[in-house]
């Protein structure tokens, strides 16, 4: 079984950097895609960074595209976000979430329903 856990959230001031991690146990899938999506309080929840293990591709939102960055560690098991110059609007709560069957479209990265298992989140908020 799937289980991803975060880490790495909290408070930060606009402009500065902050690192998210996720660990994954249980991925049997030889090649697999992992996001990071945030949910604002009276808000749906949104795609803001995915990565294909197979090719490396990556996709980000507009909104965060140049500022954020996610990567995979070495093993493959860790997921991160480096968060650069936040901003009060990227406050949310983040979760990362991971997915085997992959369509091969980038769209695929950043829709919720495309991923099967999720972590519990990890709360940034970013003040001005």
């Amino acid at each position: 079984q799937v289980q991803l856990q975060e880490s790495g959230g909290g408070s930060v001031q606009a402009g500065g950097s902050l690192r998210l991690s996720c660990a994954a146990s249980g991925v049997t899938a030889s090649t697999y895609y992992m996001g990071w999506f945030r949910q604002a309080p009276g808000k749906v929840r949104e795609g803001v960074a995915g990565i294909y293990t197979g090719s490396g591709t990556t996709y980000y939102a507009d909104s965060v595209k140049g500022r954020f960055t996610i990567s995979l560690g070495n093993a493959k098991n860790t997921l991160y976000l480096q968060m650069n110059s936040p901003e009060p609007e990227d406050t949310a709560m983040y979760y990362c979430a991971a997915g085997i069957y992959w369509l091969g479209t980038n769209f695929q990265l950043l829709e919720p329903g495309q991923y099967k298992n999720w972590g519990q989140g990890t709360q940034v908020t970013v003040s001005s």
